[in-house]
C-alpha cells in the first residue's frame, strides 16, 4: 500500500488508524513498489526500472552487451508472413509481456512493443529479431528515468501524432499521444485506429480526438 499526501502528520494519523485495525509494517518511505524504483531529491522524483530490465535481460540471455541507439530500426513495417515460424513461441510471448509493463516507465519504447504485440499469435523469426534490438536499445538506456519536479505549474500540454496507413496488412494508421502536466509526463499511449483513415489528416484528427477524450 502506497499513502501520499502533502501533510506528514495526516500520513501518520492514516497509518496509526491501519495500523489499529490490521497487522501492517512501515516500510517508510517509498523506494521500490512492484518493479518500479522512486528516487527522492530536493529537485523533484525520479521513476524507473533499472532492476527490472537488469533482470529481463538475463532471462533474456542475450549472449553479449551489443547496443542499438534506436528500439526499431526506421520505417520497418513488421508483417504475419515475415521470416519462417518459431519452433517454440513461449520465449517471445514472455518477454513481450515483460516489456509491456516496462513501457509504464518507459514511454520511448511504447510504439515498438505495441507493434510486436500484435504479432504473439503468429511469431516469426523476423518478429525475433525485432524484439531482440528492442532487448538491445534497452541494454544501451537502462538509466533513463522519468523525472517529477517538486516545483511545477498544472499547465496542460498535450502532443498527439499518427502514422497513416502504417499497417502493412489491413492499412490501418497508428495514434500516439502524451500528455504532460507542467514538466511531468503523465500519460502516453499508442494505439492502432479502429476504422481505416483515407488521408493522413484524418489520420492526425482521429489521434487528436484519442487525445482530447484522455484529457477529459
Amino acid at each position: 500500500m502506497i499513502i501520499t499526501s502533502d501533510d506528514p502528520e495526516y500520513i501518520a494519523f492514516v497509518k496509526a488508524r491501519l495500523c489499529d485495525q490490521f497487522l501492517m509494517t512501515d516500510l517508510g518511505p517509498l523506494r521500490y513498489f512492484l518493479g518500479i524504483e522512486v528516487s527522492s531529491t530536493s529537485d523533484g522524483f525520479y521513476i524507473s526500472q533499472e532492476k527490472y530490465i537488469q533482470d529481463l535481460l538475463a532471462r533474456a540471455a542475450l549472449g553479449d552487451e551489443r547496443t542499438v541507439e534506436t528500439p526499431m530500426e526506421l520505417n520497418v513495417k513488421p508483417q504475419l508472413t515475415d521470416g519462417d515460424s518459431l519452433s517454440d513461441p513461449t520465449r517471445y510471448r514472455h518477454i513481450v509481456g515483460s516489456l509491456v509493463y516496462l513501457a509504464v516507465t518507459r514511454p520511448d519504447i511504447s510504439d515498438p512493443i505495441h507493434i510486436l504485440s500484435q504479432f504473439v499469435s503468429a511469431l516469426t523469426t523476423v518478429h525475433y529479431s525485432h524484439l531482440l534490438r528492442v532487448l538491445r536499445y534497452l541494454c544501451g538506456t537502462i538509466t533513463r528515468r522519468l523525472f517529477f519536479p517538486r516545483s511545477s505549474s498544472l499547465q496542460l500540454q498535450c502532443y498527439s501524432d499518427a502514422t497513416w496507413a502504417s499497417d502493412p496488412s489491413d492499412r490501418r494508421s497508428l495514434s500516439a499521444y502524451c500528455v504532460f502536466l507542467g514538466g511531468s509526463l503523465i500519460a502516453w499511449k499508442t494505439k492502432k485506429q479502429t476504422t481505416v483513415s483515407r488521408s493522413s489528416v484524418e489520420a492526425e484528427l482521429r489521434a487528436m480526438a484519442l487525445l482530447t477524450a484522455e484529457v477529459t
